[in-house]
């Protein structure tokens, strides 16, 4: 039997907070996702003018996040073509859930993955900011909580 960690509600809320807050300061409406470690969702919140597409893209940037316990960015530079790559075309796994487009990262807590945050709307370094954002929000949280 398997013994793990997962989000709750409270804490995935806190996270898309931290991501908001970050989309605020950079003028940037996001839609934003956290999901637990199997990928599936847990919170989701497009702020007022997130656009369309972006719904399912931060779904599945946390969900290959949490799934492949590896930040989106970094499963795309592992796929670009040739030099003996054995990755590209992971992209197209999973029905094209598999998302290689920065803005996805893994939530860990006491060195496992226990979720993914996606967040989409942006340009892939925004993304990645307000995701970091959302990552920071919950360690600090969890660090706090353990004192």
């Amino acid at each position: 039997m398997l013994t793990l960690n997962r989000l709750n509600q409270a804490e995935a809320k806190l996270i898309i907070e931290g991501a908001v807050d970050k989309a605020k300061s950079l003028g940037v409406p996001m839609c934003i996702s956290v999901v637990d470690e199997s990928g599936s969702l847990i919170a989701f919140e497009r702020m007022d003018g997130g656009k369309i597409h972006s719904i399912i893209l931060s779904q599945d940037k946390a969900f290959t996040a949490a799934s492949a316990r590896k930040a989106t960015h970094e499963v795309n530079q592992a796929c670009v073509p040739g030099h003996d790559n054995q990755l590209f075309g992971i992209h197209t796994a999973l029905g094209g859930r598999f998302c290689i487009v920065g803005g996805g990262l893994p939530i860990t807590f006491d060195g496992k993955v226990i979720g993914g945050i996606g967040v989409s709307s942006g340009a892939p370094r925004q993304d990645l900011d307000c995701a970091q954002a959302g990552v920071d929000t919950f360690n600090q949280f969890s660090s706090q909580a353990d004192s």
